[in-house]
């Protein structure tokens, strides 16, 4: 399947993107700008940023909470619903804004779905994979997208409605969160590489597996998913797992161990049967990603430095 006939279900359609100006969110927005003119992010910009705003689409600041004050009984073709909190070992530290952005704002979300006519697309945690199903246990993010995920599909079925719950791992690539609580691994490192630290900080034991997914991979299965596939169980995750240890390798630096995280799971399950059921194939790689950012850097810095030598 070619990414034209990946598109095809969404022409012209009427779009909502809950979480629309965050990291993914901006990148399926941006996607789905192509064929449809109808796309409206909503977003309360707790993670998201002004900067990831596309063209073309419009942006309602406001919270999931409140979208049936919002929406009304507007109706839609599809609700992406991406605007939930999604930080594993940072939730341990906030769990009234996790449960506030995930558990409390998803009874609104499935009224919402309810009226709409829509077909959702939710975002769940491969985290309830993790160390064989204990992961669901290790924070508040952790429990309450587990939680979510089990009252969705049971909701589904009361009302009969149309859904798809799709699964990421470990997201990387451009609009990643570099800085912050809510940076990712990735953009952490990236972000302090290019502020020339070789020893990256890593949560004990390190040893940790991850299997870090390309943004571009994930946006293709969540467009397939959302076209052409049906309930629950939409793992889109690399092949390949890679330690954080190993990650930091990558990047040719050395490591300087933090405190071990009691939310910190070592494995997590891969669940990708059903996304290359419909087609998906993964195109990037992280060992790549990384070469290419090193070498950019390199070429910016010596740019720098030639500059500076004038």
């Amino acid at each position: 399947m070619n990414y034209a006939e990946v598109m095809e279900p969404f022409r012209s359609q009427k779009i909502l993107i809950t979480g629309g100006a965050g990291f993914i969110g901006s990148h399926l927005a941006e996607k789905l700008s192509l064929v449809s003119d109808e796309i409206v992010c909503l977003d309360n910009y707790l993670s998201g940023s002004y900067s990831n705003h596309i063209a073309g689409v419009s942006y309602i600041e406001g919270d999931v909470n409140d979208i049936l004050d919002i929406f009304g009984f507007q109706k839609f073709d599809f609700i992406f619903h991406f605007g939930e909190y999604s930080r594993v070992e940072q939730s341990l530290n906030e769990p009234h804004v996790v449960l506030t952005n995930t558990y409390k704002s998803f009874s609104s979300l499935l009224q919402f779905w309810q009226s709409s006519g829509a077909k959702l697309i939710y975002s769940g945690s491969s985290t309830k994979f993790a160390d064989n199903g204990t992961g669901r246990h290790l924070s508040p993010y952790t429990a309450a997208k587990a939680l979510n995920t089990e009252l969705l599909f049971d909701f589904a079925r009361w009302y009969k409605l149309p859904f798809v719950t799709v699964y990421f791992y470990n997201v990387y690539g451009g609009r990643e969160l570099r800085s912050g609580k809510y940076s990712t691994v990735i953009g952490k490192f990236k972000d302090l590489v290019s502020n020339g630290v070789n020893e990256l900080p890593i949560t004990k034991p390190g040893t940790q597996r991850r299997n870090f997914t390309h943004i571009e991979d994930i946006l293709e299965g969540i467009l397939l998913a959302a076209g052409n596939g049906e309930g629950d169980g939409y793992g889109i995750g690399a092949n390949e797992s890679y330690s954080i240890i190993e990650v930091s390798n990558l990047f040719g630096c050395e490591h300087e161990f933090q405190d071990a995280s009691p939310s910190n799971r070592m494995n997590g399950e891969l669940h990708t049967d059903k996304i290359k059921g419909l087609g998906w194939t993964q195109k990037c790689n992280l060992e790549e990603d990384i070469a290419t950012f090193l070498h950019e850097t390199l070429k910016k810095n010596a740019k720098a430095f030639g500059k500076e030598g004038q």
